[in-house]
């Protein structure tokens, strides 16, 4: 498995991932009810989308905290993010949901931002070195 030595950069992007996952789904989560009628969704899709969010964050915050990390971790939390892009304005473009000007600008705005985390993650880990087995760097 290929390993790589965490560059400071990569922990802090990471460490942003997991805070974002954290805020935006415990708001979903504990305010899907509240927030249902001014967005334009279910509250059940809101909670839902809010308690998966939770596991992530909870996930990212301890990759942040490791010195090396399998480089496929970092690919599949890219990739994750990718998809949630994707999935963001699919929900917007598909017509699952009617939502209003505040809902499709909440979309747009979470998904620009994951687009910005996975970026720095992109840069986080180019500046991440190549460790071989044993922990030893390349």
């Amino acid at each position: 498995m290929s390993m790589i030595q965490s560059s400071r950069f990569l922990k802090n992007a990471l460490a942003l991932d997991a805070a974002a996952c954290a805020g935006t789904g415990l708001l979903l989560a504990f305010g899907a009810g509240a927030l249902a009628a001014p967005f334009g969704f279910p509250a059940e899709f809101l909670r839902g989308a809010g308690l998966m969010l939770l596991p992530c964050a909870a996930l990212l915050a301890f990759l942040a905290s490791r010195e090396t990390l399998p480089r496929l971790a970092v690919h599949a939390v890219i990739g994750v993010n990718l998809i949630w892009i994707v999935d963001s304005l699919a929900i917007l473009l598909l017509g699952w949901f009617q939502p209003t000007g505040l809902g499709i600008a909440f979309v747009l705005g979470q998904a620009a931002a994951v687009a910005v985390v996975t970026e720095l993650e992109l840069i986080g880990l180019k500046r991440s070195a190549h460790c071989e087995p044993g922990g030893l760097m390349a």
